[in-house]
């Protein structure tokens, strides 16, 4: 099916089943331990062995020699995979370095072997008997001092450097002005289910059941770095204990059970430790950005300045910090720009929301700060700067854009006109203060296919390779099909990440949710279609609701149409052009009312709230479940999550959920969500967009400013922890 042109009336605007808060059809699997994850397909072998990743002791360098031989000998030890025996492997597509390294070390903890043993304890045991030495080399592990070599980075979806008018003259005449410098850290992945995977050959094709976001992007990459034809690998992953962005590549688990079970002559299973998830995985880079705003006296932005510094490995690429920046605000002067600095730090790349997250912890300071310079209300500020059109590209306008709305419902709600002047308002031993941020990402879509099968009885089956990683795709898919079919949600079987089944959106970026039900559409309207054909009805005219179809009077119970047999049929959504005429964005508007200890400078968030616009809700229950978990990722960004870098050996110390901190229900309050009517033709036949990541944009710099308005300490380095506040409190009465 092309989407080329906006969505007209069809079948999913009865909403019948769309878009109802249902509870997700998975949870049943879930709470009773009946839902595969990666570790523990033991249905599938009882003969799996044990896989113990080693991870390289030097961020920069050489292995010199590497002894196995204690290892091989030890209790239980099946086989001994390195770089030597591994045979000639390439890179995958979506890996900046090597899964499995030497002799050339990378990045500290980079894989350099596996031990296969019998049981994990042996696997383990082995490991520590493997003794390897290394020619260090010096690294680069700070990105203040790499800052003075950072380039612009070239390639990419996004380009560097954006420019409208001229800014640097407008600044200089703005009656207003800020000039800001903001840093935000390393963080870290930090969800439930460690990166895991069970490899087992059959001839030469290898079956992977892994944690993977993209199976498709997974296959070929597994293809890729093994050296054999994509036909030939086959990845299962029909649940995720969360994502985030750290499972939308192939990792070291992934290649080196593969390899293990190779060796070993058995199925492998392997599962990453948390040091490894830090270190040998994928992680949000820091960044430092500059940001500049001039304006009228009346508040009227006249120049927007926004400059980004990141890091990443050699041929990897930057932090897009900047890229909400270029769409936000309206302002007639822009000027954005990202540079990249060569770090021999772990591997930089997806974590939820990136660009955006970081970008608008500092946005949103900034705006803050400006507001309070021209001494206009944060709220009223962002409205007066408001546009229905791409600052960049005028002649494009937003599809939707409710930004304002979300704005003024959201203080409405919030009592925003109860909020004071800072440090004026206590509560015993707390400073009490709120604050505001906007909450922005991007809409894209994907192509996404999926097959629908229709049986006898009435009931239809959708595979796709499309995966749920906590986020409640079962569900939505289900009722997509439920919708189309004119069936209830309880006659609709779904089927999940198997790279067997037609290659969808994956989960990632914002774009899984509506282009994956958007494809499930499709390939249930051609089901449609074939089923009012055999059933000698008018496509065109016929009907489904209640089980059955109808048309010219007629008729006639779905499952007729497939008789004792089935009917099978797959097709997938295209999208065409509508992105590039219009701009697909989401909006929100975050508030967060604070509690900062007068004595110690500790923050304790008291109370959110989160309005968002996102076109059409597909489940409002599993929606505002995304929301409230990105709002209380942002917490921790705000708060406590960095990843301490050690500069000299070049590797992340707090590398376990011990030291790196992220929030616990202690730490979360009162959290509140409200979703505008929205329905965006232009987005997919869905008329939806995406959560997921919106409800994470912004949520950070909503806490700051609220910490601000507390204590009249401005912070503009991330996290915000007590002594960075602590310094500037005012005298205790």
């Amino acid at each position: 099916m092309k989407f080329d042109t906006p969505a007209g009336q069809n079948p999913i605007d009865a909403m019948r089943v769309v878009g109802q808060p249902l509870d997700r059809i998975d949870g049943p699997h879930k709470v009773t331990g009946t839902a595969h994850y990666a570790y523990e397909w033991h249905d599938v072998t009882e003969r799996a062995a044990y896989g113990h990743v080693i991870g390289a002791g030097i961020a920069k360098g050489r292995i010199a020699s590497i002894d196995t031989s204690a290892a091989e000998r030890a209790p239980g030890v099946l086989a001994v995979v390195t770089a030597q025996n591994a045979g000639k492997l390439g890179k995958g597509r979506m890996n900046t370095a090597h899964l499995l390294g030497g002799p050339e070390i990378q990045h500290y903890h980079q894989a350099i072997a596996l031990v296969v043993a019998e049981t994990f304890e042996q696997a383990r045991a082995a490991a520590s008997l493997v003794r390897v030495e290394y020619r260090r080399s010096r690294g680069r592990f700070s990105l203040a001092r790499e800052k003075p070599n950072a380039i612009k980075p070239e390639g990419g979806d996004t380009p560097a450097d954006t420019a409208v008018g001229d800014f640097e003259s407008a600044f200089a005449a703005a009656e207003v002005s800020l000039d800001e410098t903001y840093t935000t850290p390393d963080q870290s992945h930090a969800m439930m289910e460690p990166m895991a995977s069970l490899a087992d050959w059959d001839g030469d094709t290898v079956t992977i059941w892994t944690s993977n976001q993209m199976i498709a992007w997974g296959k070929g990459d597994v293809a890729r770095t093994l050296g054999i034809p994509a036909d030939k690998v086959r990845l299962v992953s029909p649940y995720i204990g969360g994502g985030f962005g750290g499972k939308l590549f192939v990792r070291t688990d992934a290649v080196l059970a593969a390899l293990g079970a190779k060796a070993a002559k058995r199925p492998v299973k392997v599962a990453l430790h948390r040091p490894l998830i830090a270190n040998n995985t994928t992680h949000r880079p820091a960044t430092e950005q500059r940001i500049r705003i001039g304006a009228r006296r009346d508040g009227t932005i006249t120049a927007m300045g926004h400059e980004s510094w990141s890091g990443d490995l050699e041929g990897g690429g930057p932090e897009v910090a900047v890229q909400q920046t270029r769409l936000l605000y309206a302002g007639e002067h822009r000027m954005t720009k990202m540079r990249l600095a060569t770090l021999d730090l772990p591997e930089g790349n997806a974590m939820r929301a990136p660009g955006e997250t970081p970008g608008m912890m500092a946005l949103e300071i900034a705006m803050d700060e400006m507001a309070e310079k021209l001494g206009m209300d944060p709220v009223e500020f962002r409205i007066r700067n408001d546009t229905q059109v791409d600052p960049e590209k005028p002649e494009r306008p937003f599809s939707q854009r409710q930004f304002v709305e979300c704005l003024r419902q959201g203080a409405e709600k919030f009592g925003w006109d109860q909020r004071k002047a800072h440090g004026s308002v206590r509560d015993g031993r707390w400073l009490i203060g709120m604050g505001v941020a906007a909450g922005f990402r991007n809409a894209p879509v994907m192509k996404s296919g999926a097959r629908a099968r229709l049986d006898g009885d009435g009931r239809v089956t959708i595979e796709t390779d499309m995966t749920d990683i906590g986020t409640g795709s079962y569900t939505i898919i289900a009722q997509t099909a439920a919708e189309t079919m004119g069936l209830p949600i309880e006659a609709i079987d779904v089927k999940l990440g198997d790279s067997d089944f037609p290659a969808s959106a994956g989960s990632g970026g914002q774009w899984g949710a509506n282009s994956a039900t958007a494809g499930v559409y499709a390939a249930c309207i051609k089901l449609r279609e074939v089923v009012a054909t055999r059933l000698q009805l008018d496509p065109a005219t016929a009907e489904f609701a209640d089980g059955k179809v109808s048309a010219g009077g007629r008729s006639v119970a779905l499952g007729e149409a497939a008789g004792d047999g089935q009917i099978v049929v797959e097709d997938a959504i295209e999208f065409g052009d509508l992105d590039k005429q219009k701009q697909l964005s989401t909006f929100a508007a975050h508030f967060a009312e604070v509690g900062v200890d007068m004595h110690t400078g500790e923050t304790r968030v008291r109370r959110m709230l989160s309005v968002a616009a996102a076109g059409r809700i597909l489940n409002p229950k599993q929606a505002r479940s995304q929301m409230i978990g990105a709002m209380t990722m942002g917490v921790g960004a705000a708060l406590s999550e960095e990843l301490a870098v050690d500069t000299t050996m070049g590797f992340f110390v707090n590398h376990d959920l011990a030291g790196y901190e992220v929030p616990v229900h202690a730490d979360i309050p009162e959290q509140e969500v409200v979703f505008l009517d929205e329905a965006d033709a232009d987005s997919s036949p869905m008329k939806a967009k995406g959560v997921g990541e919106l409800g994470l944009c912004g949520v950070p710099a909503a806490i700051a400013n609220a910490i601000h308005n507390a204590t009249g300490v401005r912070v503009r380095e991330y996290p915000i922890t007590l002594e960075k506040v602590i310094g500037g409190l005012p005298d205790i009465a």
